[in-house]
């Protein structure tokens, strides 16, 4: 795989959003480049098995840190989704000023993509070609942590600056965050990048994540190639949630995988590979 450049993107309040770019050769002129958004807590290499995928099929695919992960910059105040749709938005300005793309969007970052659709619908309109949406929700979530934890993200967003680091446990990672038979190396690549997310990065989007609702800006999908994916085994965001989306995005192609919970870049990259593969796959050719 050939990474080609890495660089930075201001969002609409400064915040510098660290962007990288992948491709194995130039793309053809009027194929759409495949735009990703990572969940909370992780950052943009928790796409890496599906980005080095889509690269050999000589996909042009682009990667940024959320604000507050990774490389991004850190947190200044609450934020909100909808603030995480406006960055998006500056992303795409960016990276794909003209020409097509296919948004894709893990949990949080779903969520990012609707909100994205809410916020800027002639330009949703005018731009997606397609959307794949893995293990994600329209709203109405109801935290799946226990209740020392959820209390623990509440503290969390008003302390200092701090990596959550030793609070972030492996076996922890393995019962929240994945279905039957894990991969020990997967485990130990998802609870690095949520013990190296700072503590307010933690609390702060664990309240945004609360007051998440999205479903209107749903309807905005409906003549959008669209592809939600869910574990079967999702304790963060169960089957339900998908579903959910499928009925408001009547068009949508719901799948739930037996067995996976809810990292599935690594436990289902086969799937999620395939996801895009059909969302691409629909685009028209042009003349």
């Amino acid at each position: 795989m050939s990474r080609t450049r890495t660089f930075t993107v201001a969002a609409p309040d400064g915040a510098l959003l660290r962007v990288e770019e992948y491709a194995a050769q130039p793309p053809a002129e009027d194929a759409p480049t495949v735009v990703l958004a990572h969940g909370w807590t992780l950052t943009r290499r928790s796409w890496l098995p599906v980005i080095e995928r889509l690269v050999e099929q000589d996909v042009r695919v682009i990667a940024y840190d959320q604000r507050g992960h990774g490389q991004s910059s850190a947190l200044r105040d609450q934020p909100t989704v909808r603030q995480l749709g406006d960055d998006l938005y500056a992303v795409l300005n960016v990276v794909a000023p003209q020409g097509k793309v296919v948004l894709g969007g893990h949990s949080m970052g779903g969520m990012t993509i609707m909100a994205y659709a809410g916020r800027h619908p002639v330009d949703f309109a005018d731009r997606v070609a397609g959307v794949v949406l893995v293990a994600t929700s329209a709203g109405q979530l109801r935290t799946a942590l226990p209740p020392m934890e959820a209390a623990f993200m509440r503290v969390a967003a008003r302390l200092p600056r701090l990596k959550a680091g030793p609070a972030i446990t492996t076996s922890g990672q393995r019962r929240l965050l994945f279905g039957t038979d894990a991969d020990p190396e997967h485990v130990r690549l998802t609870r690095n990048q949520v013990a190296a997310t700072s503590l307010p990065t933690l609390g702060r989007f664990f309240s945004a994540l609360g007051r998440h609702d999205e479903a209107e800006a749903l309807a905005h999908l409906a003549e959008t190639p669209t592809v939600v994916l869910a574990g079967e085994r999702d304790r963060l965001t169960p089957p339900s949630h998908a579903q959910r989306i499928g009925e408001l995005v009547p068009n949508a192609r719901v799948e739930v995988l037996a067995g996976k919970g809810h990292m599935l870049m690594y436990e289902a990259t086969d799937e999620v590979v395939a996801a895009f593969d059909s969302v691409l796959a629909a685009q028209p050719e042009r003349h």
